[in-house]
């Protein structure tokens, strides 16, 4: 792993510049409507379907994609004809599914992640982030080919409102489902993932916690205490960014350290992140499906039972097994150099932070500001957190900055390679959703692990939905839970198995793969793919075995 150094002297330059051409091509493009007709077909869906309780597809028959209602002549008009119809359960029926041979390039790409950092003849290629993002998008090209191809069926797309997308018939080329693949994959979902990380990813590099407290089993443990509160106020990733650091900076005159950061990813990155919708994406999605925004609190319990469980036992990992351990030369340093905790930039940076998620929480075009009528634009949510993010670096003290050794490094790799993965994992989650029914999955028990297995590999926003959807359809008709939408112990399970198990693999869970590449950075060994798993399988997996038969 190349080493996180200051950032270019250019570089906040480049990426202010860059915020402004976007805000500067949104605001032109609001000023011809964009935006807000885009909201207006999400609105519209949403207020048709009222009496669903959620939102339902669109029924287009024209064999066109969103933006059809642009197109002039008899097709246009048909398009905005058939906008008010919801998809009936034939319809549904006659979505494509992909084969599952198709799975084989999401496959590839996890493989490289796991396999490619341990070949020699890899090793250092595979640091660059331009090369990672070469593999990638390369296997996100021949995924989006086989839609293009060798795919002749309908598709739902969900960009920017729901429609079933049919193919031309005897077309040789079909752009519209391979456009209908893309935009679920980066405008729908991708874009949002990575700019609510950027925007906690980059803000949070501008506060900087200092001081070198005694690297004691007792200070790591409450460093991931603290951590896993914040986790669900700020977010996993804004409080990861906040803390790995100073946890770093802390245990920089230990050499047993690798534990600290597992389990710093399982406690902060994942498990701490369940009491709101803003403190984990799968949560979030199922606010955003209308879970109430409060609902989520009622799973302290289990965030209790499962945080104090991973803290008991680094505590004794760390104070029996690893503290013994080092040398007593850097023991006798490690107390000499201890400094008390000073925070620079908060003044900025935390209520930047609370914008963000004020902007998240608020700035969705499908509902409207509270208390008003009036729904924000698309992308409004996302280009309001840039400006934030811009705010940052322009009022932001760059000495804060180089003191953290901020790059966007970890950013720019977790960017590259969420790229490939969200256009990949297409077929697969289409199979799950059109076969999910068909796995027996009926109890809590099942939906908890069986979306937990899924959220290691698959990242688990995504795989959330994917059961969301397959616990709605086991909703007996008529049956309304206003406050969950689904069966409510059905929910707890598919909450507890997406945010927990996030954490088994490096790519569960966004801010995992971050806090991996800062603490390579920082010249830590971390454990490859694999070796990573075998912590969450031993550690881990007896934890969620409790959990789930003490509360499902």
């Amino acid at each position: 792993m190349q080493p996180e150094t200051a950032p270019h002297p250019d570089s906040s330059s480049q990426v202010l510049t860059g915020i402004s051409i976007l805000v500067l091509i949104y605001i032109v493009a609001c000023f011809f409507g964009g935006p807000q007709h885009a909201t207006q077909m999400v609105v519209k869906q949403e207020t048709n379907h009222e009496a669903d309780h959620g939102f339902a597809p669109l029924h287009t028959t024209d064999h066109s994609g969103p933006h059809a209602d642009q197109h002039s002549g008899p097709h246009g008009d048909q398009h905005a004809d058939h906008q008010n119809h919801a998809v009936t359960e034939h319809d549904q029926q006659q979505l494509g599914v992909p084969d599952i041979a198709w799975v084989a390039p999401f496959a590839l790409l996890l493989l490289a992640i796991a396999i490619l950092p341990l070949l020699p003849a890899t090793e250092h290629w595979w640091e660059s982030n331009l090369h990672r993002f070469y593999v990638a998008a390369v296997l996100g090209l021949v995924t989006l080919g086989y839609y293009l191809i060798g795919f002749n069926q309908p598709l739902e797309a969900h960009w920017p409102a729901h429609a079933v997308i049919s193919p031309i018939p005897g077309a040789m080329l079909q752009w519209e489902l391979a456009w209908t693949v893309l935009a679920n994959a980066l405008l729908h979902e991708y874009i949002p993932f990575i700019v609510l990380l950027l925007s906690l990813y980059t803000i949070s590099g501008g506060i900087r916690i200092e001081g070198n407290l005694a690297a004691q089993p007792l200070t790591n443990t409450t460093f991931l205490a603290v951590g896993g509160l914040l986790a669900s106020f700020i977010g996993t990733t804004g409080a990861a960014m906040l803390l790995i650091r100073p946890l770093l900076e802390t245990n920089k005159e230990r050499s047993h350290v690798v534990h600290t950061v597992v389990f710093f990813i399982f406690v902060v990155c994942n498990c701490g992140g369940c009491l709101l919708p803003i403190g984990d994406p799968p949560l979030f999605l199922g606010y955003l499906r209308g879970v109430d925004f409060f609902w989520t609190f009622s799973l302290w319990p289990q965030w209790l039972v499962v945080n104090l469980t991973l803290l008991a036992v680094y505590w004794i990992w760390d104070q029996y097994f690893c503290y013994p351990r080092e040398a007593s030369h850097d023991l006798v340093r490690d107390e000499y150099e201890k400094r008390s905790i000073h925070i620079r930039g908060w003044l900025l940076g935390v209520p930047l932070l609370i914008g963000v998620v004020l902007c998240v929480a608020l700035l969705d075009p499908s509902k409207p500001l509270p208390g008003t009528d009036w729904h924000a634009p698309f992308y409004l949510r996302e280009v309001a957190q840039l400006f934030l993010v811009g705010l940052s670096l322009l009022l932001g003290r760059r000495a804060i900055r180089q003191d953290n050794a901020f790059s966007y490094h970890a950013i720019l790799e977790v960017a590259a390679l969420f790229f490939g993965i969200f256009v990949c994992m297409q077929p697969a989650l289409q199979i799950l959703d059109a076969r999910g029914s068909e796995m027996g999955v009926e109890t809590p028990m099942q939906f908890f692990w069986a979306t937990g297995g899924l959220s290691s590999v698959l990242d688990n926003a995504p795989t959330y939905v994917v059961f969301f959807e397959t616990a709605r359809t086991l909703t007996p008709e008529g049956v309304f839970h206003p406050q969950t939408v689904i069966d409510p112990p059905l929910l707890v399970a598919i909450s507890l198995g997406a945010v927990f198990l996030g954490a088994m693999t490096y790519i569960g869970n966004g801010p995992n793969f971050m806090v991996k590449a800062i603490a390579e950075s920082a010249g830590i060994r971390m454990p490859s793919f694999f070796g990573y798993l075998k912590y969450s399988v031993c550690v881990l997996l007896p934890i969620f075995v409790l959990a789930s038969l003490l509360f499902l």
